[in-house]
């Protein structure tokens, strides 16, 4: 087992060594010029998401960014920030601050791509995604069977084994529940609800998703106010240490300032998923009369997840001085949230259990339509099954290894969406030339 573990982690830092950090901040910037700052239009786009949506499609706008939502709002906010602030310094929390803010221009581009080369299967269902982008968009077949391939494969890390190794981990050390019981009934949940399909997944996200994120939030406002004398130096502290790195302190072994960027970018792309091409597949399943309208709806996404409830986990961590202890991922911020005397652990665990059984929902989502692609719609049942699986096997796996296999994954199920991104930007460009610089919506 620990020679395995030893290979994942060898895997997992060349995937996210120097040439992967270039590619996808580079990204984010090119992305963000070339579409004039698509961010400032945020708050149209906000507004938007609560419409129904008009045209054809499975889902409805507001269904669609609560699909994706839940599949991205998930350990990342949580177990992932404090894994970076753990092993990256409290630097690590601004730039996977950075990843959000400029992440958004790519999440918006991978939606309008998506919409654009979508198909209707023979269900009568919406297909979508990068693996059509590559193959219509840029002629590319070869190049969307490896995004697919690598999307079916991540989705069990990402997505499915990693959280419910976390919420195991939690209950167990909180409640002293067996993981092979936690991991029991998230596994028959998960059974229950997405063998119903995408209308089934949506329908139990659009109620789950805006609670477990406000609850969420209120928890993190209330630790903030506790400790607000200590919150300017804590931002402070996040702010330099991103270009400096971080000193030995405590239980805390230090950190330069390569760490915070890998560890702070890695978590950000696991948290937020924008550059990965996995939120896109959801997109593609709205209601929309063309791709900006859905677009910008889609890239909301990026905002809440982590300009918004990262940035949250994150100065609720750094402030709490818990880091400093040596501790690591759900303890960390089990302990950061121990500041709210009897409720913060519940609503710690609360809330990681909706997000970690969101997640495992709309990632599964994303790991069948991957299916679809590579061996048509009878594999997709059959997929299910293996990821129902999944959640139990991951719930009693180590932590190093399900994290380790998961920032692996996702740095090569990113790489064939980046390249789609980059070559296809005049059609993005286009697309938002005709639809919304152009045009009043």
């Amino acid at each position: 087992m620990n020679s395995i573990e030893h290979i994942l982690k060898v895997l997992s830092d060349w995937a996210w060594g120097p040439w992967m950090i270039v590619l996808l901040i580079g990204t984010h910037l090119f992305l963000t010029f070339r579409l004039r700052f698509i961010q400032k239009y945020i708050g149209k786009a906000i507004k938007m998401s609560f419409s129904k949506g008009e045209g054809e499609g499975d889902i409805s706008h507001f269904g669609a960014l609560t699909t994706a939502l839940a599949a991205t709002i998930g350990t990342g906010n949580i177990v992932g920030v404090a894994t970076a602030v753990a092993l990256g310094g409290p630097g690590a929390v601004l730039w996977m601050w950075f990843t959000g803010v400029f992440g958004i221009a790519t999440k918006y581009s991978e939606a309008v791509l998506s919409i654009k080369y979508r198909i209707i299967n023979k269900k009568g269902q919406m297909s979508g995604g990068p693996m059509y982008v590559l193959e219509k968009g840029m002629n590319s077949k070869p190049l969307g069977i490896l995004f697919a391939v690598f999307t079916a494969i991540a989705a069990f890390g990402i997505g499915n084994t990693v959280q419910a190794n976390s919420i195991a981990t939690l209950v167990r050390d909180t409640f002293h529940i067996s993981p092979w019981i936690s991991g029991g009934v998230m596994t028959a949940l998960t059974a229950i609800v997405i063998l119903g399909g995408i209308t089934s997944i949506a329908r139990f996200c659009n109620y789950l998703v805006p609670f477990m994120a406000l609850l969420y939030i209120i928890g993190c406002f209330i630790l903030i106010s506790l400790k607000i004398d200590t919150v300017p130096q804590t931002i402070f502290l996040i702010c330099t240490s991103a270009f400096t790195g971080q000193a030995a302190a405590g239980g805390f072994l230090g950190a330069g300032i390569s760490q915070a960027i890998r560890y702070g970018v890695a978590r950000g792309l696991f948290s937020n998923e924008s550059g990965m091409g996995s939120a896109p597949i959801i997109a593609a399943a709205a209601k929309t009369k063309h791709p900006v309208q859905q677009a910008l709806v889609s890239s909301t996404g990026t905002f809440w997840d982590t300009v918004v409830v990262c940035a949250l986990t994150g100065i609720v961590v750094v402030n709490s001085g818990a880091w400093t202890q040596g501790l690591d991922g759900a303890m960390l911020t089990k302990a950061a949230f121990s500041g709210i005397p009897v409720a913060g652990p519940i609503i710690l665990t609360g809330g990681l259990l909706t997000f970690v059984f969101s997640t495992i929902l709309g990632w599964s989502y994303y790991g069948e339509k991957a299916t679809e692609y590579l061996f048509g719609l009878k594999a997709v049942t059959f997929y299910r099954w293996l990821w129902v699986a999944a959640v139990m096997i991951g719930s009693v796996a180590t932590l190093p290894m399900v994290w380790s296999f998961a920032d692996f994954a996702n740095a090569m199920m990113a790489v064939p969406n980046l390249i789609a991104l980059i070559a296809l930007n005049g059609v993005v460009v286009a697309e938002t030339k005709k639809h919304l610089w152009e045009m009043k919506n």
